[in-house]
Parts: structure tokens; C-alpha cells; sequence
């Protein structure tokens, strides 16, 4: 059965919310500024980034190839090997987002979708969330239905050409590195 899995630290109690400030909000993130009380009696501003949670999909075929996405990121300017990933929209179930954002960015859609263990993507700054799923027995059932500013290819590569990508550290994108490292340690 392997080795016991090691407890969580314990839970300290949170820090108490003295007052919250909205810096900005948009459909795509937010910004406030929360003051802290802390033990001594001062206070202190933490800024919290708001953003929707998200799902990652690591794609396999029926013939055992891992779908990416050379994707161009418009913050950094460069183009990655990325896993196809999105938001969640209000209301919608982690599963079925990430469905919908497979066919989306890849034209594939999954014979089943299984849970990966999930992450936060900067736990220091917000509460964004990202549940990771592998998309089972993958076939392309059309082409991609990219958004305006979305410009990315689609290619299969053998697992151990991902091995490879990952080892070099050519997969930049952390969602894409932590859901393809889930993947090949569980399969």
C-alpha cells in the first residue's frame, strides 16, 4: 500500500479583516486591499488578487499522446507548450467547464474526464484555484472555437517527448507543469 501520506500543518486561526478597499474589478480579475489586525495590535495591508477559478486538462488520445497547445501569451510575448486550460464560469461544475474548454482550445473532446489532484496557482496573493483533470481516450471532433485574441497551434506528443519538454523546462507555463508532472506520476 505504500507509505502513509503526511499530515497538513496545523491551522493557525486567520488574521481578522479590519476593512476591505475594491482597487479594481473587471470580468477577468480584481484587486483589493484588506488591513490585518495583527497579534501586536498593528495593522497591515495585504493585497489580494482576485481571479475566477480556473480547470486544467491534460488531453491523452486513444493512442496514448499528449495533446498540447503552442500558446501566445500576450504578458510575456512568447509562445508555449501549454495543456488546455480556462475559467470557470458563475455556476458552472468543474467538469463541465473543463469539457468545454478542451473542445474549445483543442477541436478534441474526451471519451472521460478523471480528477487530478487540484492547486493554488499563487496561494500568497489569491485564493484562485485550479481544478486539473485528465481527459481520457481523446478524438478530435472538430476544429478549435478560439476566442478573438487566442492564436495557438495543436499538436500530439508522445510521453516521452513530455518528458522531455519538462525536463529542458519548456513547458513555462506552471498550470501546464503541474498537471502534466500529476499526470505522468499517476499513470
Amino acid at each position: 500500500m505504500g507509505d502513509p501520506i503526511p499530515d497538513d500543518p496545523p491551522a493557525f486561526d486567520p488574521l481578522a479583516v479590519l476593512r476591505s478597499d475594491r482597487i479594481y474589478a473587471s470580468k477577468w480579475c480584481g484587486l483589493r486591499r484588506d488591513w490585518l489586525a495583527l497579534p501586536d495590535g498593528s495593522e497591515q495591508e495585504y493585497h489580494v488578487v482576485e481571479i475566477p477559478d480556473a480547470v486544467v486538462i491534460v488531453p491523452v488520445g486513444r493512442d496514448g499522446r499528449i495533446v498540447l497547445v503552442g500558446q501566445y501569451r500576450h504578458p510575456n510575448g512568447r509562445t508555449h507548450w501549454e495543456v488546455p486550460a480556462g475559467r470557470i464560469h458563475d455556476g458552472e461544475p468543474p467538469a463541465l467547464a473543463a469539457a468545454r474548454e478542451l473542445r474549445e482550445e483543442t477541436g478534441f473532446v474526451a471519451a472521460r474526464l478523471a480528477p487530478l489532484p487540484g492547486f493554488f496557482a499563487a496561494n500568497g496573493i489569491s485564493s484562485h484555484y485550479a481544478h486539473v483533470f485528465v481527459g481520457e481516450d481523446c478524438e478530435r471532433a472538430g476544429e478549435p472555437e478560439l476566442d478573438l485574441c487566442e492564436r495557438l497551434v495543436v499538436r500530439a506528443f508522445g510521453r516521452e517527448e513530455v518528458g522531455r519538454l519538462l525536463d529542458a523546462g519548456r513547458i513555462a507555463d506552471g498550470f501546464s507543469a503541474i498537471a502534466l508532472l500529476y499526470w505522468l506520476r499517476k499513470s
